[in-house]
Parts: structure tokens; sequence; C-alpha cells
């Protein structure tokens, strides 16, 4: 006997609990089965909330994108025009001050520094344009009475101790009492040490010094005994 197996739909819908976050979602699925099949499911797992998020990820990197092109055209406004349209090209101190020589040298080829008002006579330098006036007026009540900032008194004791403990520190070297003297040398570098650390602190920027290092000294004289 043949019988005619007629394909049937029958849905079925099963809750399935899933996680999402701190809250419980309820997802149901309806699958085409047939005779004696087993329902297969259907997932649909997509979260609302991470495609929200994916959408604020994607508005803050384009909003850093627009900032950033704002400060590049900045910073490239701050450029001479001969240093402007490189892109990333990097530049360095040394392409501003070839620059500026450079209109210097055209200036003067074109005669702009002739005729200058004040040319052919001293100049006066009993004040600094460049300089804070209090700080210019403190200068030249220090000149008049034959002084000078600390920091130029600091900066003449320093050489002059650096230059003295060097010339002890080559005598000790050559010497059959170099362990003894090593340690007072130690020390007295320690304290020129802590002046320059005190100089570096007082000193208008671009005008501090390094400080002394032993094994750096030590080598300077192992290579002046090998010459």
């Amino acid at each position: 006997m043949v019988g005619a197996i007629a394909t049937r739909r029958s849905a079925h819908l099963l809750p399935l609990l899933t996680r999402s976050g701190k809250r419980d979602q309820t997802v149901w699925y309806s699958s085409w089965t047939g005779p004696g099949s087993d329902p297969v499911p259907n997932w649909d797992c997509s979260d609302p909330s991470s495609n929200a998020s994916s959408a604020a990820r994607s508005n803050q990197n384009k909003l850093a994108h627009r900032l950033s092109a704002v400060i590049d055209a900045v910073n490239e406004r701050k450029l001479p025009p001969e240093l402007r349209g490189r892109g990333n090209a990097v530049r360095s101190e040394t392409d501003i001050v070839n620059v500026v020589e450079q209109r210097i040298w055209h200036s003067m080829e074109e005669g702009h520094f002739e005729n200058l008002p004040g040319k052919g006579k001293p100049l006066n330098l009993n004040t600094n344009p460049h300089a804070d006036p209090a700080e210019d007026t403190l200068y030249r009540i220090l000149s008049r009475n034959g002084c000078a900032p600390e920091w130029v008194e600091l900066n003449k004791e320093i050489r002059g101790l650096i230059s003295s403990w060097r010339l002890a520190l080559r005598r000790a070297w050559g010497s059959d009492k170099w362990h003894e003297k090593k340690e007072a040398l130690m020390g007295q570098m320690k304290e020129i040490n802590n002046k320059v650390l005190r100089y570096n602190l007082i000193v208008p920027f671009g005008r501090q010094m390094f400080g002394l290092k032993w094994e750096k000294e030590l080598d300077k004289l192992e290579e002046n005994n090998l010459q």
C-alpha cells in the first residue's frame, strides 16, 4: 500500500531565555518541519544596545577626526609660508632658522637695512626692550652698584669649583694615595652637583648646565693617559 505523505507545516513556539546586560529577554522562534523532523531554531540575538554603542563610537571617531584636522590647520598657519603644505613632513627648529636667515639675507640684498634710525651711532644698552620691565629695572640697579644676579655669581663659583676639582682628580689619579683621596673627591663632586641643581632652578631658561659624573670623568682621564 502506497501511502502519500503530505508535508505539513507545524509552528513551534518555544521560549528561550537569554541574558543581555542586566535584563532577561524572551526570544521566540518558529520553524518549518516535516514528518519526524526536529524543529530547527531560527535565532535572533541582536542586541539594540550594541547597535547604539557602535553608533556612538562612530560619532566620537568622526568628532575626533574633525578636531584633529582643525588643530593641524591652526598649527599649519603658525608656520612660515615657506614651510606650509608639506603634509606630515617633520619640521625641525633648524628649518625655521634657515627660513629666518634666508629672509635676513634677502632683506640685506634689497637694502632694507639701510638708513635705519640710529645708524652709525653707539647702541643704547641701558635698557633691554626684550626683557621684563621689572627684571630690567632690577638688573640696572644691580649693575650700578657693581653687583650681578645670583645665578651669574653662582655660575662663576661652579665653574671655578669644577676646574679645581678636575685638577685635584688628575693629581690623585696617578698617585699612590688614590683610594684614600677617592672618597673625598666623590664628596666634593656631590657638593658641586648640589650647587648645579640650585643654579638650574634659578637660571633663565636655556642656560642650564650639566653636573659632574664620576664614571665620565674617569673615562676622560683614561683617554688622556692613552694619548
